[in-house]
C-alpha cells in the first residue's frame, strides 16, 4: 500500500482528491468525408455558401442602412432600419461561425493526439519539424488545395466588417469647437421655458426664478442639442446684496442676473435656488454655487463657477442678451483649455 493510500485510510487527507485513471483518447470514427471525394466536395460547397450566406447578409445590412436612414420623429424608418441592419449583420456573423464550424467538423482532422511536454526553446530540429507540422495541417485541412473555400472565406472576411464602418459614420463630423457656442447672440430675447414667451425686467420680481431659453430655439431644427447648452436661470436679487466683479458690472440690469443652468461638474441641471442664501444646488451631486458672489463654487465637486450670460434691456423693456457666453457652458472637461 502506497504512502497516500495509507493517508487516505487514515482519514488525514479528505480534502485531497484521489487520482484519477486516464481514460484513454476514444478511438477515431471515420466520417463520410474521410472515405469518399464526393462527400468532401459536398462538404465544401456548403461551407462555401455558407461563407456566401455571410457575404449576402454584409451587403444587406448596409442596403438596409442607406435604404432607410433614419429620420428624426420618424419611427417607421428607424424601425426599418434596425430590422433590415440586424438582419443582415446576423446572417453574416451567422454565416461565418457556421461555416468555420462546418469546415472543422467534416474537412479537418479530428483525430486527438497527444504530445509530451518539452522545453520552452526547441531545437532547430524540433523546429524544422514545426515547420512540418503546419504544412501538414495545411494540406489536412484543404485551405490551400481547397480553392473554393479559401476564395469564399476571404470575400466573407473582406465585406463583413462594413456594416461596421458604415454605422460608425453616423458618429457624425467632428465636433469642433461648437460646445464653445450657443444660440445666444447680442440683441436675443431671452423667453421663459417651455412657452417661448419673451420676458420683460417688470415681469422679473425679487426671488423669482425663471427657466429661460433663446427666442427662437422651439422653433430650431437641433431643438434639444440647443437646449442643452444654452438654457439659463434668471433671477433677481436686491442688487446691494449682489457682489459684482466690476469687470462685469453691466451685465446685469437692476439685480437681474443670468447664468447657464449646466452645472460645470457632469453637466446636470443646476435647478433649485435658495432665496435667503443665494445658494444654486446641483441636484445630481450637491454643487453649490453663490448667486451673489459670481456663482463661485462653494460646495461639490464643481471646479468652476456656472458661466454668466451678459444681459441688458431693449427699447421695449424685454430683457435680451449682449453676446453669447464667453467661457465655455457644460463640464469642465469639455474646455480644451487646462485649468490649473
Amino acid at each position: 500500500m502506497s504512502e497516500l493510500e495509507k493517508v487516505y485510510q487514515a482519514g488525514l487527507a479528505t480534502d485531497i482528491e484521489r487520482p484519477i485513471k486516464d481514460p484513454g483518447i476514444e478511438p477515431h470514427r471515420v466520417r463520410m468525408t474521410d472515405k469518399s471525394e464526393q462527400h468532401a466536395r459536398t462538404a465544401e460547397k456548403q461551407v462555401a455558401l455558407l461563407f456566401g450566406v455571410s457575404f449576402v447578409g454584409a451587403i444587406i445590412a448596409i442596403w438596409g442602412y442607406f435604404a432607410f436612414p433614419i429620420v428624426a420623429g420618424d419611427l417607421s424608418a428607424t424601425r426599418n432600419n434596425t430590422l433590415w441592419m440586424g438582419v443582415g449583420m446576423a446572417l453574416s456573423l451567422l454565416g461565418i461561425g457556421f461555416g468555420a464550424v462546418h469546415w472543422a467538423k467534416t474537412l479537418m482532422p479530428d483525430a486527438e493526439v497527444e504530445e509530451a511536454r518539452h522545453q520552452a526553446r526547441s531545437t532547430d530540429e524540433a523546429r524544422a519539424q514545426a515547420v512540418e507540422v503546419i504544412k501538414l495541417a495545411d494540406g489536412e485541412s484543404g485551405f490551400s488545395r481547397r480553392k473554393l473555400i479559401r476564395r469564399s472565406l476571404y470575400g466573407a472576411l473582406a465585406v463583413f466588417p462594413i456594416p461596421a464602418l458604415v454605422i460608425f459614420g453616423d458618429l457624425g463630423p467632428v465636433v469642433g469647437d461648437s460646445l464653445k457656442h450657443t444660440m445666444w447672440k447680442k440683441g436675443t430675447r431671452l423667453t421663459k421655458d417651455p412657452t417661448g414667451i419673451p420676458i420683460k425686467a417688470s415681469d422679473v420680481t425679487i426671488g423669482s426664478v425663471f427657466h429661460v431659453i433663446p427666442e427662437g430655439l422651439n422653433e430650431s431644427e437641433h431643438k434639444l442639442e440647443e437646449k442643452a447648452k444654452a438654457s439659463v436661470l434668471l433671477v433677481r436679487v436686491n442688487p446691494e446684496e449682489l457682489n459684482e466683479d466690476p469687470a462685469k458690472a453691466d451685465w446685469s440690469y437692476d439685480g437681474i442676473v443670468a447664468y447657464s443652468k449646466i452645472c460645470t461638474h457632469v453637466g446636470c441641471p443646476v435647478a433649485l435656488y435658495e432665496q435667503h442664501t443665494h445658494h444654486l444646488l446641483c441636484p445630481c451631486h450637491q454643487s453649490t454655487f453663490d448667486l451673489a458672489n459670481h456663482c463661485e463654487v462653494i460646495f461639490g465637486p464643481a471646479s468652476r463657477p456656472l458661466p454668466q450670460l451678459p444681459i441688458a434691456v431693449d427699447a421695449e423693456g424685454y430683457l435680451v442678451a449682449q453676446s453669447d457666453f464667453l467661457e465655455p457652458v457644460g463640464p469642465t472637461f469639455w474646455d480644451i483649455r487646462k485649468e490649473s
